[in-house]
């Protein structure tokens, strides 16, 4: 029977193919310093850090912006009327000594006016606003610093959630690995009781391990999938983006030696960002304290306005108004010394969190390094479990092959071998996540390769 497609129905299927083709094409290789480096990229924290960049640089241009003079232009046309009265005197006749005007007053006007003019404003001397300005650059830079911090904790997450995603895609891989023993444990069982030296006994414990080895595919399928989720979550990558691990959890290098404490403490107090945030931030508090101090001191400022007014704007007559202004600020209520107080408890407060942070930025590394150091040797004890296990069902494999032994053997010693497989995998992740916590004390996540 021979099938001939129309040219849209092959187009088609052509499409579809090169789709499919694009799909798995476009998977991105993922390696853990990746994920990191990721996340301190385009994590929703970093973004949100970065907006509060963009509002205190604002904040720095309003306060430069005091420095500068003040120019504005207005044109007014208007109408009013006087009552005579409210100009405290009469105008008399001179040859005569009559009042002109009415002693209890009368309306005087309409009287329309046209005014165009300019004015001009400049502070000349403002050592308080100076220090503002100065105070605002400080506060920028401590919120910058704040979002190496958020970078920093957002790398640390996807850190540990790739090892969370490493760990589970080795317990997929490990549990595949034991259904391959368990279908060909069936398989022998079947082919001994065809060839009547077996009991369908065996048979029956081999399937109900073989299904066992399924329902903990299924489960380790699931676990992998929702940790890649989280990872795409973390990284701020896109939740239908096709990742694959480019570093096993196998394949992570487990270091030979530790670094020593000194250099990881010192390490730690130079390198994490939370540290030097804190530090910008009570240096930024102190600089504002100094700038209300400055406020104290007088304020030098120019005016200068001119224009043309007239009643028309066929005759508008020249105008202007000129001044220097020294002003010293002598009392207002306390609020300065207020402003002040308040400050300088904040910048107590800060000097607090900074030595709260600096003593726990020590107790994560001597606590990273006892754990990196607990896990290292427990890797190396669950390898040599892993490989008495897998001795071990080699031997009863060998024996139940042969017929001297039914296969219970060969179940308990997968059992211990998936056991023994299990714990190679926690192993290896605990000690990759104290890796992850060692670094993130120190403030080195991002330079994980």
């Amino acid at each position: 029977m021979t099938m001939y497609f129309a040219p849209r129905a092959r187009a088609a299927a052509v499409a579809a193919a090169l789709a499919v083709a694009a799909r798995v094409d476009a998977q991105t290789p993922l390696s853990l310093g990746d994920a990191a480096r990721l996340a301190a990229k385009q994590n929703g924290a970093v973004d949100v850090a970065r907006a509060r960049v963009a509002q205190a640089e604002a904040r720095v241009t309003q306060r430069r912006g005091a420095l500068f003079p003040d120019l504005a232009a207005a044109v007014a046309q208007s109408e009013r009327t006087l009552n005579s009265a409210t100009f405290g005197f009469s105008f008399a006749n001179p040859v005569t000594g009559q009042p002109l005007l009415r002693p209890d007053g009368e309306i005087l006007g309409p009287v329309p006016t046209v005014d165009l003019r300019y004015r001009v404003q400049a502070p000349l001397l403002d050592l308080g606003r100076y220090q503002g300005w100065r105070a605002a650059q400080a506060s920028a830079g401590a919120v910058s610093l704040e979002v190496e911090a958020q970078a920093e904790g957002a790398a640390a997450m996807a850190a540990a959630s790739y090892i969370r995603a490493a760990r589970a895609e080795a317990q997929l891989a490990a549990r595949r690995a034991d259904s391959t023993l368990a279908a060909d444990l069936v398989r022998i069982a079947r082919d001994q009781l065809q060839a009547g030296v077996g009991i369908a006994l065996d048979v029956t414990r081999a399937e109900s391990q073989l299904a066992a080895v399924r329902a903990q595919i299924i489960a380790a399928r699931s676990e992998r999938d929702r940790s890649l989720l989280e990872l795409k979550r973390v990284t701020g990558m896109a939740g239908d983006a096709n990742i694959v691990l480019r570093d096993s959890l196998a394949a992570l290098p487990v270091e030979a030696s530790l670094p020593s404490e000194r250099d990881a403490l010192s390490a730690a107090m130079d390198a994490r960002p939370d540290v030097r945030a804190l530090q910008a931030q009570e240096l930024a508090q102190q600089q504002a304290a100094k700038a209300i101090r400055w406020e104290r001191t007088p304020q030098l400022s120019a005016l200068v306005e001119h224009g043309v007014i007239g009643r028309n704007t066929d005759r508008l007559l020249p105008t202007y108004t000129w001044g220097v202004q020294l002003s010293v600020g002598i009392f207002d209520g306390f609020r300065r010394e207020s402003r002040l107080e308040e400050q300088l408890a904040v910048a107590r407060e800060t000097d607090a969190r900074l030595k709260d942070v600096r003593a726990q930025s020590q107790l994560d590394v001597r606590t990273a390094l006892l754990d990196l150091a607990s896990a290292a040797e427990q890797v190396e004890a669950v390898q040599e479990r892993l490989r008495l296990s897998e001795q071990e069902v080699t031997q009863a494999q060998d024996r139940f092959r042969a017929g001297v032994a039914g296969n219970a053997d060969v179940i308990t010693a997968l059992l211990t071998l998936n056991q023994a497989r299990t714990l190679r995998n926690d192993a290896l992740a605990q000690y990759h996540g104290a890796r992850v916590s060692l670094a993130k004390a120190m403030g080195t996540v991002r330079r994980i390769p």
